[in-house]
């Protein structure tokens, strides 16, 4: 059972917050306020002391003036845990620096609760010129939102497919190329079915990941999408010279839904045919962990993840050459979807200017190659082109490690995964109406009805 709290219940509690504490209900003490007479102040900062004790150690050699304390906030999904940071504003105990990937970017940017970073990046241009030459322009324009930027891209993780290489050779079959297509996808998850119990092809329901990728390379989205206008700003001030920023805008939109169109349920079908048929175990939510069993176990020859999988699995004890990792399969395009995460700073924090200091310091690339999450192995993609190397996947694989920053340099059609402002919703019906289809409740003309039906309804609400 989860406990998410919408968006319109968050903004009704912060009211409600907002008026108690202006009548004097609750206590106005500011959480953040440094001791009187001490020059030291707090930030509360949401991630886990295990990656982050030694950026932390770093930065307090140059501010040791600056305590962090760690806000661990965990869920089943981004959405979740999106859900839980909004109960912590509305309680009146907010962090001063959150994460959030794409899922809760705009979420937190479009209701105000997320500070702008456009004139503190432009202030620090010539300190952040390396880190953004470092990185994607598909990147940065994710954490984009109406012509502004509210993070500076920590890790990504991009849908490719990850094959079990041991169950590959048991079925006769080497890896596929780069240009493999859907109808080759369905001859391997075929071939790597029923050899000692097994499935050719698993994935979790769930926004990234999940069958996205399916109606990704299907030339669609069941939100419309398009770009907003405005970021010259970063375009010309850090990417002038690099082609793959040419056509940029200020972020992405999803003006409307379009959930039963011709090509979602074309893309639906075709999943919801690979359960029909034996090749897919049956689809659950969640984190994945009964598929990365089903994977580990040589139980499941393909499945979607990104770079993150590739240390998950060999802390799991999986060999380094016992998996591998290509392109998303061709449909009518190869375009691939996208998850993007980082650091955002509270709007009204007391503490704006420090904590902008600790989203910029853990930008440096000696600081990332510190971090937990990236060292000793990648347990999520890191954002800088230059992190992406042999020696970062010599010890726990891929073999084709290269697949993973290929996506956004050789694909830049690359997008992210729909999150509009009101995200969290959006999930729970999109989620739901899927699990009705794979489950066979529904049809997934019936499931794709339903569900545009509800996102109309959503939409309408705003």
């Amino acid at each position: 059972m989860t406990t998410k709290i919408s968006r319109r219940e968050m903004l009704k509690l912060t009211a409600a917050s907002a008026v108690a504490m202006s009548t004097g209900l609750v206590s106005s003490t500011k959480i953040f306020a440094a001791p009187p007479g001490q020059d030291t102040i707090t930030l509360r900062f949401q991630e886990n002391e295990q990656y982050y004790a030694e950026v932390v150690e770093a930065f307090k050699q140059q501010f040791p003036n600056v305590n962090i304390e760690y806000v661990t906030v965990t869920g089943i999904d981004h959405a979740e845990v999106a859900s839980k940071i909004l109960s912590q504003l509305a309680a009146g105990t907010p962090v001063d620096i959150g994460y959030a990937a794409t899922e809760a970017t705009q979420l937190y940017a479009g209701e105000g609760l997320a500070l702008p970073l456009t004139q503190r990046v432009l202030d620090s241009k010539e300190e952040l010129a390396e880190y953004f030459a470092d990185v994607s322009p598909v990147l940065t324009e994710t954490m984009m939102y109406e012509g502004d930027l509210y993070q500076l891209p920590r890790d990504f993780n991009a849908a490719n497919m990850y094959f079990n290489t041991e169950l590959l050779a048991k079925a006769g079959l080497e890896m596929p190329p780069a240009e493999w297509t859907k109808d080759d996808f369905v001859e391997y998850a075929r071939a790597m079915t029923g050899i000692d119990g097994s499935y050719g092809y698993g994935w979790t329901n769930r926004l990234w990941g999940s069958w996205t990728p399916w109606f990704f390379v299907n030339n669609t989205n069941f939100l419309v999408e398009e770009r907003a206008p405005g970021g010259e700003w970063m375009w010309e001030t850090f990417y002038a010279d690099d082609p793959k920023a040419q056509g940029r805008g200020g972020g992405w939109r999803w003006p409307a839904p379009q959930a039963n169109n011709p090509e979602m349920l074309e893309a639906l079908e075709f999943v919801v045919s690979l359960t029909r048929d034996g090749l897919t175990p049956e689809v659950g939510m969640g984190t994945g962990e009964t598929l990365t069993g089903f994977f580990t176990s040589g139980k499941l020859g393909m499945t979607p993840a990104g770079g993150f999988w590739s240390g998950n699995l060999y802390n799991q004890g999986m060999p380094k050459d016992a998996f591998d990792v290509q392109f998303w399969p061709a449909w009518k395009s190869q375009r691939h979807q996208l998850g993007v995460g980082a650091a955002w700073i509270l709007n009204g924090s007391q503490h704006e200017d420090e904590a902008w200091e600790f989203v910029k310091f853990t930008t440096k690339k000696e600081i990332m190659e510190i971090c937990g999450l990236f060292n000793p192995v990648t347990l999520t993609t890191p954002v800088r082109r230059s992190m992406n190397n042999e020696e970062r996947y010599s010890v726990t694989g891929p073999a084709n490690w290269q697949v993973f920053y290929a996506t956004l340099d050789e694909r830049p059609d690359t997008g992210p995964i729909p999150a509009p402002v009101f995200s969290i919703e959006m999930t729970d019906i999109y989620t739901r109406f899927t699990g009705l289809a794979v489950n066979g409740d529904m049809t997934p003309k019936e499931a794709l009805d339903g569900m545009q039906a509800e996102l109309e309804a959503l939409y309408a609400r705003q």
